[in-house]
Protein backbone atom coordinates (compact mmCIF):
# COMPACT_ATOMS: atom_id res chain seq x y z
CA UNK A 1 0.00 0.00 0.00
CA UNK A 2 1.44 3.33 -0.91
CA UNK A 3 1.37 6.02 1.97
CA UNK A 4 0.18 9.51 0.57
CA UNK A 5 1.86 12.68 2.09
CA UNK A 6 0.05 14.95 3.99
CA UNK A 7 0.10 18.56 2.88
CA UNK A 8 1.58 20.32 6.12
CA UNK A 9 0.36 23.95 6.25
CA UNK A 10 -3.58 22.89 4.17
CA UNK A 11 -6.12 20.58 6.52
CA UNK A 12 -7.46 17.70 4.60
CA UNK A 13 -11.13 16.93 5.72
CA UNK A 14 -10.24 13.05 4.32
CA UNK A 15 -8.69 11.48 7.06
CA UNK A 16 -9.81 10.29 9.88
CA UNK A 17 -10.98 12.28 13.16
CA UNK A 18 -9.39 11.04 16.42
CA UNK A 19 -11.23 9.46 18.94
CA UNK A 20 -9.66 11.67 21.56
CA UNK A 21 -7.95 10.23 24.26
CA UNK A 22 -6.27 11.74 27.89
CA UNK A 23 -3.31 11.92 26.05
CA UNK A 24 -4.17 13.67 23.03
CA UNK A 25 -6.30 16.08 25.83
CA UNK A 26 -2.83 16.83 27.37
CA UNK A 27 -1.60 17.45 24.32
CA UNK A 28 -3.70 20.31 23.94
CA UNK A 29 -3.89 21.61 27.23
CA UNK A 30 0.41 21.65 27.00
CA UNK A 31 0.02 23.74 23.72
CA UNK A 32 -2.18 26.44 25.16
CA UNK A 33 0.10 26.81 28.70
CA UNK A 34 3.04 27.58 26.14
CA UNK A 35 1.54 29.22 23.49
CA UNK A 36 3.15 27.37 20.68
CA UNK A 37 5.18 24.20 20.89
CA UNK A 38 7.54 22.26 18.75
CA UNK A 39 6.96 18.57 18.41
CA UNK A 40 10.23 17.76 20.24
CA UNK A 41 9.35 20.12 23.11
CA UNK A 42 6.22 18.06 23.39
CA UNK A 43 7.46 15.09 23.77
CA UNK A 44 10.21 16.00 26.25
CA UNK A 45 6.79 17.05 27.93
CA UNK A 46 4.59 13.73 27.34
CA UNK A 47 7.14 11.12 26.41
CA UNK A 48 6.04 7.96 25.02
CA UNK A 49 6.67 6.78 21.02
CA UNK A 50 7.82 9.84 19.14
CA UNK A 51 6.22 8.35 16.02
CA UNK A 52 2.80 7.68 17.37
CA UNK A 53 3.45 11.29 19.20
CA UNK A 54 3.51 12.68 15.57
CA UNK A 55 1.16 10.22 14.15
CA UNK A 56 -1.74 12.04 17.16
CA UNK A 57 -0.32 15.87 16.16
CA UNK A 58 -1.38 15.00 12.93
CA UNK A 59 -4.69 13.88 13.58
CA UNK A 60 -5.38 17.11 16.49
CA UNK A 61 -4.05 19.14 13.62
CA UNK A 62 -6.20 18.26 10.53
CA UNK A 63 -9.28 18.27 12.73
CA UNK A 64 -8.60 21.74 14.22
CA UNK A 65 -7.63 21.20 17.50
CA UNK A 66 -4.17 22.49 16.99
CA UNK A 67 -2.73 24.59 14.71
CA UNK A 68 0.56 24.81 12.68
CA UNK A 69 1.29 28.96 12.74
CA UNK A 70 2.58 29.59 8.66
CA UNK A 71 5.23 31.59 9.97
CA UNK A 72 7.34 28.70 10.10
CA UNK A 73 6.54 27.69 6.50
CA UNK A 74 10.02 29.55 5.41
CA UNK A 75 11.88 26.32 7.32
CA UNK A 76 10.42 24.11 5.05
CA UNK A 77 11.29 26.26 1.65
CA UNK A 78 14.66 26.52 2.79
CA UNK A 79 15.00 22.67 3.40
CA UNK A 80 15.66 23.23 6.70
CA UNK A 81 14.59 19.98 9.32
CA UNK A 82 12.93 21.98 11.82
CA UNK A 83 10.04 20.56 14.07
CA UNK A 84 6.24 21.15 13.53
CA UNK A 85 5.29 24.26 15.31
CA UNK A 86 1.95 23.69 16.68
CA UNK A 87 -0.73 26.23 18.60
CA UNK A 88 -4.18 25.79 19.78
CA UNK A 89 -6.77 25.87 16.59
CA UNK A 90 -10.43 26.45 16.77
CA UNK A 91 -11.75 22.82 18.02
CA UNK A 92 -9.19 22.70 20.66
CA UNK A 93 -10.10 26.06 21.85
CA UNK A 94 -13.79 24.87 22.09
CA UNK A 95 -12.74 21.71 23.95
CA UNK A 96 -10.81 23.59 26.74
CA UNK A 97 -13.78 25.94 27.35
CA UNK A 98 -16.18 23.22 27.76
CA UNK A 99 -13.94 21.12 29.79
CA UNK A 100 -11.98 23.79 31.87
CA UNK A 101 -14.37 26.54 31.87
CA UNK A 102 -11.91 28.85 30.88
CA UNK A 103 -12.51 32.74 29.57
CA UNK A 104 -13.27 33.26 25.74
CA UNK A 105 -10.40 35.85 25.80
CA UNK A 106 -7.44 32.88 27.28
CA UNK A 107 -9.10 30.83 24.14
CA UNK A 108 -9.34 32.75 20.92
CA UNK A 109 -6.26 32.35 19.52
CA UNK A 110 -6.61 30.66 16.17
CA UNK A 111 -6.88 33.48 13.99
CA UNK A 112 -3.94 34.88 15.93
CA UNK A 113 -1.51 31.71 15.62
CA UNK A 114 -1.79 31.76 12.26
CA UNK A 115 -1.17 35.42 11.58
CA UNK A 116 2.15 35.77 14.14
CA UNK A 117 5.37 36.73 12.42
CA UNK A 118 8.58 35.09 12.54
CA UNK A 119 10.26 36.84 15.15
CA UNK A 120 7.58 36.74 17.45
CA UNK A 121 7.22 32.89 16.62
CA UNK A 122 11.07 32.33 17.64
CA UNK A 123 10.59 34.50 20.63
CA UNK A 124 7.61 32.13 22.19
CA UNK A 125 9.60 29.87 21.28
CA UNK A 126 12.46 30.41 22.96
CA UNK A 127 10.02 31.31 25.90
CA UNK A 128 8.45 27.72 25.48
CA UNK A 129 12.48 26.55 25.28
CA UNK A 130 13.39 27.65 28.72
CA UNK A 131 9.92 26.73 30.58
CA UNK A 132 10.14 22.81 29.17
CA UNK A 133 13.45 22.46 30.35
CA UNK A 134 12.64 24.20 34.07
CA UNK A 135 9.08 21.22 33.86
CA UNK A 136 11.98 18.18 33.03
CA UNK A 137 14.21 18.85 35.45
CA UNK A 138 12.21 19.69 38.15
CA UNK A 139 10.80 15.86 37.48
CA UNK A 140 14.45 14.74 37.16
CA UNK A 141 15.17 15.87 40.12
CA UNK A 142 12.10 14.92 42.51
CA UNK A 143 12.31 17.50 44.98
CA UNK A 144 11.62 20.17 43.42
CA UNK A 145 8.02 21.57 41.99
CA UNK A 146 7.33 24.04 39.15
CA UNK A 147 4.64 26.52 40.09
CA UNK A 148 2.98 28.18 37.25
CA UNK A 149 1.79 31.59 37.34
CA UNK A 150 -2.08 30.35 37.33
CA UNK A 151 -1.37 28.15 40.49
CA UNK A 152 0.43 30.96 41.86
CA UNK A 153 -1.44 32.14 45.23
CA UNK A 154 -2.09 35.92 44.33
CA UNK A 155 -3.67 38.64 46.26
CA UNK A 156 -7.22 38.71 45.26
CA UNK A 157 -7.77 41.99 43.61
CA UNK A 158 -4.71 41.04 41.63
CA UNK A 159 -5.77 37.30 40.43
CA UNK A 160 -9.29 39.03 39.20
CA UNK A 161 -7.81 41.81 36.88
CA UNK A 162 -7.32 40.15 32.91
CA UNK A 163 -3.78 40.51 33.21
CA UNK A 164 -2.72 40.22 36.57
CA UNK A 165 1.43 40.27 35.27
CA UNK A 166 1.07 43.31 33.51
CA UNK A 167 1.73 46.21 35.69
CA UNK A 168 4.08 49.73 35.67
CA UNK A 169 6.49 50.96 37.75
CA UNK A 170 8.40 54.00 38.40
CA UNK A 171 11.84 54.72 37.65
CA UNK A 172 13.96 56.98 39.12
CA UNK A 173 13.89 59.40 36.30
CA UNK A 174 10.53 59.36 36.64
CA UNK A 175 9.68 57.60 34.01
CA UNK A 176 6.27 54.75 33.96
CA UNK A 177 7.31 51.73 32.25
CA UNK A 178 5.23 48.63 31.65
CA UNK A 179 6.11 45.19 32.79
CA UNK A 180 5.07 42.16 31.21
CA UNK A 181 7.69 39.23 31.62
CA UNK A 182 7.77 36.27 29.24
CA UNK A 183 6.59 34.34 32.38
CA UNK A 184 5.72 34.22 35.77
CA UNK A 185 6.80 31.21 37.90
CA UNK A 186 7.96 29.54 40.99
CA UNK A 187 10.25 26.73 42.31
CA UNK A 188 8.87 25.27 45.55
CA UNK A 189 11.39 22.80 47.10
CA UNK A 190 10.93 20.14 49.89
CA UNK A 191 11.09 22.35 53.03
CA UNK A 192 8.13 24.26 51.25
CA UNK A 193 10.43 27.39 50.63
CA UNK A 194 9.45 29.22 47.19
CA UNK A 195 11.67 30.97 44.95
CA UNK A 196 9.84 33.11 42.33
CA UNK A 197 11.00 33.89 39.19
CA UNK A 198 10.30 36.88 36.57
CA UNK A 199 11.71 35.28 32.93
CA UNK A 200 13.35 37.32 29.96
CA UNK A 201 13.33 35.45 26.71
CA UNK A 202 15.88 37.38 25.09
CA UNK A 203 16.43 37.33 21.25
CA UNK A 204 18.58 40.30 20.80
CA UNK A 205 16.20 41.89 18.72
CA UNK A 206 16.28 45.31 20.61
CA UNK A 207 19.61 47.28 21.35
CA UNK A 208 20.78 47.13 25.28
CA UNK A 209 21.02 50.39 25.92
CA UNK A 210 19.94 53.89 24.36
CA UNK A 211 21.17 57.04 24.81
CA UNK A 212 17.43 57.94 25.31
CA UNK A 213 15.06 56.32 27.76
CA UNK A 214 12.35 56.75 25.90
CA UNK A 215 12.87 54.58 23.08
CA UNK A 216 12.57 50.72 23.82
CA UNK A 217 15.90 48.75 25.16
CA UNK A 218 16.56 45.98 27.28
CA UNK A 219 18.10 48.48 30.23
CA UNK A 220 15.17 49.94 30.06
CA UNK A 221 13.62 46.34 31.15
CA UNK A 222 16.46 46.26 33.71
CA UNK A 223 14.86 49.82 35.06
CA UNK A 224 11.67 48.52 35.55
CA UNK A 225 12.16 45.32 37.40
CA UNK A 226 14.71 47.54 39.43
CA UNK A 227 11.71 49.89 40.28
CA UNK A 228 8.96 47.04 40.69
CA UNK A 229 12.14 46.04 43.70
CA UNK A 230 12.60 49.31 44.85
CA UNK A 231 8.65 50.35 45.09
CA UNK A 232 7.91 46.44 47.16
CA UNK A 233 5.67 46.38 44.03
CA UNK A 234 6.14 42.55 44.01
CA UNK A 235 4.80 42.39 47.59
CA UNK A 236 1.83 44.30 47.29
CA UNK A 237 0.92 43.08 43.96
CA UNK A 238 2.13 39.39 43.66
CA UNK A 239 2.25 38.98 47.49
CA UNK A 240 6.15 37.61 46.83
CA UNK A 241 8.64 38.35 49.71
CA UNK A 242 11.43 38.53 46.12
CA UNK A 243 11.96 37.44 43.16
CA UNK A 244 15.27 36.71 40.78
CA UNK A 245 14.68 37.94 36.80
CA UNK A 246 16.07 35.11 35.01
CA UNK A 247 17.33 36.07 31.14
CA UNK A 248 18.10 33.12 28.67
CA UNK A 249 19.51 35.02 25.46
CA UNK A 250 20.85 34.25 21.94
CA UNK A 251 24.73 34.26 22.98
CA UNK A 252 27.81 34.19 25.39
CA UNK A 253 28.65 37.81 24.29
CA UNK A 254 24.72 39.24 24.02
CA UNK A 255 24.98 37.65 28.15
CA UNK A 256 28.30 39.92 28.94
CA UNK A 257 26.75 43.07 27.22
CA UNK A 258 23.19 42.40 29.14
CA UNK A 259 25.23 42.31 32.57
CA UNK A 260 27.44 45.08 31.51
CA UNK A 261 24.02 47.32 31.02
CA UNK A 262 23.12 45.51 34.75
CA UNK A 263 26.28 47.60 36.07
CA UNK A 264 24.76 51.09 35.52
CA UNK A 265 21.99 50.35 38.01
CA UNK A 266 22.02 51.95 41.09
CA UNK A 267 20.47 49.21 42.84
CA UNK A 268 19.15 46.00 42.57
CA UNK A 269 21.83 44.50 40.56
CA UNK A 270 21.54 41.14 42.55
CA UNK A 271 17.92 40.75 40.97
CA UNK A 272 19.35 39.56 37.81
CA UNK A 273 20.63 36.30 36.16
CA UNK A 274 21.60 35.79 32.69
CA UNK A 275 22.61 32.65 30.63
CA UNK A 276 22.33 31.40 27.04
CA UNK A 277 20.69 28.67 25.36
CA UNK A 278 23.81 27.40 24.25
CA UNK A 279 25.29 27.12 27.63
CA UNK A 280 22.07 25.87 28.70
CA UNK A 281 21.77 22.98 25.89
CA UNK A 282 25.16 22.37 27.06
CA UNK A 283 25.26 21.75 30.54
CA UNK A 284 21.26 20.18 30.31
CA UNK A 285 19.99 20.91 33.18
CA UNK A 286 18.67 24.28 34.57
CA UNK A 287 18.17 24.00 37.90
CA UNK A 288 22.75 23.28 38.49
CA UNK A 289 23.06 25.23 35.55
CA UNK A 290 25.66 28.13 36.39
CA UNK A 291 23.89 31.36 36.03
CA UNK A 292 25.86 34.56 35.45
CA UNK A 293 25.13 37.28 38.17
CA UNK A 294 25.51 40.78 37.81
CA UNK A 295 29.12 40.80 39.10
CA UNK A 296 31.83 39.48 36.71
CA UNK A 297 32.98 35.95 36.94
CA UNK A 298 30.12 35.05 39.62
CA UNK A 299 28.01 32.57 38.89
CA UNK A 300 25.01 31.12 40.85
CA UNK A 301 22.52 27.75 40.37
CA UNK A 302 18.89 28.03 41.42
CA UNK A 303 19.32 25.10 44.16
Amino acid sequence: MVSVRLPRFTRVKQIAPPQLTARDREIIRRVFAHRFLRSTQIHALIGGSRQQLLRRLQRLYHHGYLERPRAQIDYYHQGGSQSMVYGLGHTGAALLKRELNLPFHRLDWSAKNQEVKRLFLEHALLTADVMVAFEVACRRHGGVRLISADELSLPAETRHQREPFHWKAITKHQLKLGVQPDRVFALEFSDRSCAYFFLEADRATMPVMRPNFEQSSFYRKLLAYEATWTQNIHRSRFGFHRFRVLTVTTSAERVKHLIEASHQLERGQGLFLFTDMASLTAHGDILTLPWQTSQPGKTETLT
